[in-house]
């Protein structure tokens, strides 16, 4: 039986005045998958993720979300149908509390995101949806800290209820673990792998020890181009991505066996 593939790219291609930045690239994202996006600095990753979400125009190619083109639709459209950017739609708000923030992730698919003068009875309907997805994430007992006070690594776990406050059926998540310690990353780890239990996940992750973790496929950028596809252990053993992984990212990949 063949699987389904929930996002495909084909060719996709991204030129900046004569700079091919994403070189006929084929991606193809099985439903259900935790697929990851790597390769060394300035190979297209970010670009791929901004095309898919139509932060940018496409040069060449196509988007196809469950077998149709979305390559003409807007962001908004595209979000709509369940693709949802983490860490960049869903930015928290500094100086609300933890559980408001949540709360205007949750008035967004019913299209009140901004009425923020609306009556505290209508908002308060939605508190009990927004606890659960605190607590899901961890952050249950920090529902009425200001945001601005929570650590960093509390901070993208907040991030990642807001996006799952979205209904998304395909997460892209953008680096979810940059910046992070070691505690912060194995918790950050455990959330992705609960919050993919019946979803899609896309993620641009420079992390190789989460990358072997967590995702059921790799596919390595290099120069725009696809470079090498597989699992983690096909992936880690070519030749060639040790070759593109060379210095510092390079004794990463031989370290996270």
């Amino acid at each position: 039986m063949s699987q389904e593939f929930v996002l495909e790219t084909r060719g996709l291609t991204k030129e900046f005045r004569g700079f091919t930045a994403v070189d006929s690239v084929d991606l193809q994202v099985t439903e259900g998958h935790i697929h990851a996006l790597i390769g060394p600095n300035g190979a297209g990753k970010t670009t791929v993720f901004n095309l898919l979400t139509k932060y940018l125009p496409v040069t060449r190619g196509d988007i196809l979300y469950r077998g149709k083109s979305i390559v003409s639709m807007k962001s908004n459209e595209i979000a709509r149908l369940g693709l949802v950017r983490s860490f960049q739609i869903s930015a928290v708000f500094p100086h609300m509390t933890v559980l408001e923030n949540v709360r205007v992730a949750l008035q967004r698919p019913m299209g009140n995101s901004f009425h923020f003068w609306k009556h505290e009875k209508v908002l308060n309907q939605l508190n009990d949806r927004a606890m659960e997805l605190l607590e899901s994430v961890g952050l249950g007992e920090y529902a009425d800290n200001v945001t601005v006070e929570l650590p960093y690594g509390r901070k993208r776990a907040l991030e990642l209820a807001t996006t799952l406050a979205m209904e998304p059926t395909v997460m892209l998540l953008d680096e979810p673990t940059q910046g992070m310690g070691h505690e912060d990353v194995d918790r950050v780890v455990e959330l992705i792998r609960k919050a993919a239990k019946g979803r899609t996940v896309l993620m641009v992750e420079h992390n190789l020890s989460v990358v072997s973790k967590l995702c059921d496929k790799i596919t390595v950028l290099a120069r725009g181009a696809v470079l090498a596809e597989g699992d983690y252990a096909t992936v880690s053993a070519n030749p060639k991505v040790r070759e593109a992984y060379m210095g510092s990212e390079h004794a990463e990949v031989q370290g996270a066996h």
